[in-house]
Protein backbone atom coordinates (compact mmCIF):
# COMPACT_ATOMS: atom_id res chain seq x y z
CA UNK A 1 0.00 0.00 0.00
CA UNK A 2 1.39 3.38 -1.02
CA UNK A 3 0.03 6.07 1.29
CA UNK A 4 0.60 9.63 0.14
CA UNK A 5 0.52 12.49 2.62
CA UNK A 6 0.38 16.11 1.52
CA UNK A 7 -0.58 19.55 2.74
CA UNK A 8 2.32 20.41 5.00
CA UNK A 9 3.99 23.79 4.99
CA UNK A 10 5.19 26.68 7.08
CA UNK A 11 2.75 28.74 9.12
CA UNK A 12 2.88 31.23 11.94
CA UNK A 13 1.68 30.32 15.41
CA UNK A 14 -2.09 30.36 15.52
CA UNK A 15 -2.35 29.40 11.88
CA UNK A 16 -4.01 26.40 10.26
CA UNK A 17 -3.11 23.62 7.87
CA UNK A 18 -5.04 20.70 6.43
CA UNK A 19 -3.15 17.49 5.74
CA UNK A 20 -4.45 14.91 3.30
CA UNK A 21 -3.70 11.21 2.91
CA UNK A 22 -4.61 9.16 -0.11
CA UNK A 23 -3.79 5.68 -1.34
CA UNK A 24 -4.10 5.29 -5.11
CA UNK A 25 -5.25 1.80 -5.97
CA UNK A 26 -6.11 0.89 -2.39
CA UNK A 27 -9.36 1.47 -0.52
CA UNK A 28 -8.88 3.16 2.81
CA UNK A 29 -12.54 2.84 3.75
CA UNK A 30 -12.30 -0.41 5.64
CA UNK A 31 -9.48 0.35 8.02
CA UNK A 32 -8.73 2.50 11.03
CA UNK A 33 -6.46 5.30 9.91
CA UNK A 34 -4.22 7.58 11.91
CA UNK A 35 -1.78 10.43 11.87
CA UNK A 36 1.56 10.34 13.62
CA UNK A 37 4.28 12.94 13.88
CA UNK A 38 7.98 12.99 14.58
CA UNK A 39 9.81 16.09 15.68
CA UNK A 40 13.61 16.41 15.36
CA UNK A 41 15.34 14.41 18.06
CA UNK A 42 12.09 12.93 19.34
CA UNK A 43 10.32 9.63 18.95
CA UNK A 44 7.36 9.31 16.63
CA UNK A 45 4.07 9.85 18.44
CA UNK A 46 0.46 9.20 17.63
CA UNK A 47 -1.65 12.28 17.01
CA UNK A 48 -5.11 11.16 15.96
CA UNK A 49 -7.06 8.11 14.85
CA UNK A 50 -10.37 7.53 13.10
CA UNK A 51 -11.84 4.07 13.38
CA UNK A 52 -13.74 1.87 11.00
CA UNK A 53 -16.70 1.50 10.61
CA UNK A 54 -17.85 3.71 13.48
CA UNK A 55 -15.66 6.66 12.49
CA UNK A 56 -14.97 7.32 16.15
CA UNK A 57 -12.12 9.77 16.61
CA UNK A 58 -9.35 9.85 19.19
CA UNK A 59 -6.64 12.42 19.86
CA UNK A 60 -3.45 12.88 21.76
CA UNK A 61 -3.96 15.22 24.69
CA UNK A 62 -1.54 17.71 23.15
CA UNK A 63 -3.82 18.31 20.14
CA UNK A 64 -7.32 17.86 21.56
CA UNK A 65 -9.58 20.75 20.66
CA UNK A 66 -7.21 21.97 17.94
CA UNK A 67 -6.90 19.08 15.48
CA UNK A 68 -9.68 17.18 13.73
CA UNK A 69 -9.27 13.90 11.87
CA UNK A 70 -11.84 12.95 9.27
CA UNK A 71 -12.28 10.65 6.33
CA UNK A 72 -14.10 10.94 3.02
CA UNK A 73 -14.78 7.54 1.55
CA UNK A 74 -15.88 9.01 -1.77
CA UNK A 75 -12.48 10.70 -2.06
CA UNK A 76 -10.65 7.71 -0.55
CA UNK A 77 -8.90 10.16 1.71
CA UNK A 78 -8.17 10.88 5.33
CA UNK A 79 -7.60 14.41 6.56
CA UNK A 80 -6.10 16.18 9.54
CA UNK A 81 -7.35 19.71 10.06
CA UNK A 82 -4.89 21.51 12.32
CA UNK A 83 -5.92 24.80 13.88
CA UNK A 84 -4.31 27.07 16.45
CA UNK A 85 -0.92 25.64 15.56
CA UNK A 86 1.92 26.01 18.03
CA UNK A 87 5.69 25.87 17.52
CA UNK A 88 5.69 22.54 19.34
CA UNK A 89 3.54 21.09 16.56
CA UNK A 90 6.52 21.35 14.24
CA UNK A 91 7.27 17.86 12.94
CA UNK A 92 7.05 15.52 10.00
CA UNK A 93 3.51 14.18 9.90
CA UNK A 94 2.77 10.68 8.65
CA UNK A 95 -0.50 9.01 7.82
CA UNK A 96 -0.77 5.33 8.52
CA UNK A 97 -3.10 2.40 8.40
CA UNK A 98 -3.14 1.12 11.94
CA UNK A 99 -4.16 -1.64 14.26
CA UNK A 100 -6.40 0.06 16.80
CA UNK A 101 -6.20 -1.24 20.34
CA UNK A 102 -8.30 1.43 22.00
CA UNK A 103 -5.88 4.27 22.75
CA UNK A 104 -3.62 6.60 20.83
CA UNK A 105 -0.63 5.29 22.77
CA UNK A 106 -1.21 1.66 21.83
CA UNK A 107 -2.16 1.93 18.16
CA UNK A 108 0.41 0.44 15.83
CA UNK A 109 1.17 1.35 12.26
CA UNK A 110 0.88 -1.21 9.46
CA UNK A 111 1.60 0.92 6.40
CA UNK A 112 3.04 4.42 6.31
CA UNK A 113 3.04 7.39 4.00
CA UNK A 114 6.18 9.29 3.16
CA UNK A 115 5.55 12.16 5.56
CA UNK A 116 4.88 15.84 5.10
CA UNK A 117 6.74 18.60 6.94
CA UNK A 118 4.82 21.02 9.15
CA UNK A 119 6.76 24.00 10.49
CA UNK A 120 5.20 26.48 12.90
CA UNK A 121 7.36 29.52 13.44
CA UNK A 122 7.11 33.25 13.67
Amino acid sequence: VQLQASGGGSVQPGGSLRLSCTAPGFTLDYYPMAWFRQAPGKEREGVACITYPAKDTYYADSVKGRFTISRDNAENSVYLQMNALKPEDTAVYYCARVLWWGTIATMSGLEWGQGTQVTVSS
